[in-house]
């Protein structure tokens, strides 16, 4: 039995100690929000917080994870920056299929905390692991710098 923190709470966990923190989220805690995608780290559809680093659940083995900090985006609305992201977010509509949005939250709350008004620059190298089908970069570009009190057109 292995005891992770997850979203402030203490989540016990009995599967082998190799198997990824993405199928401990979603199948044994029911934590669905965070999304399968490519399974390889490449999408950042699986995107969580691990001590506040963005983190791919997909390739994170919850051994790794053991007396860490684990944030889902079922909590993120907790977080005042996740909170701003989120609300960004919906603001401006940025989902389009939405497959991706958590991952992209998750990407987007971590850049405005460590960067919390970020150049394009800054935006791009932190959101370039994260894929959307649909093509909204655009409008997650402006949630951004909605999040962060920046003008659109500022970078």
């Amino acid at each position: 039995m292995i005891t992770l923190n997850i979203n402030g709470k203490s989540r016990k966990i009995n599967l082998p100690a190799d198997t990824p923190l993405l199928w401990a989220l979603r199948d044994q805690l029911g934590l669905t929000g965070t999304k399968y995608g490519c399974g390889m780290a490449l999408c950042g559809a699986c995107t969580v917080h691990i001590d506040g680093e963005p983190t791919r659940a997909c390739v994170t083995p919850i051994a790794a994870v053991v007396g860490k900090k684990i944030v889902t985006i079922e909590a993120i609305e907790q977080d005042q920056t996740g909170k701003k992201v989120q609300d960004a977010w919906l603001n401006l509509g940025v989902p389009q299929c939405g497959y991706c949005q958590a991952g992209q939250v998750m990407a987007a709350t971590a850049l405005l905390k460590q960067h919390p008004q970020p150049s394009d620059a800054e935006i791009d190298k932190a959101m370039s692991g994260n894929l959307c089908r649909c093509g909204t970069y655009p409008r997650i570009r402006a949630a951004i710098k909605q999040a962060a009190g920046l003008p659109e057109g500022q970078s």
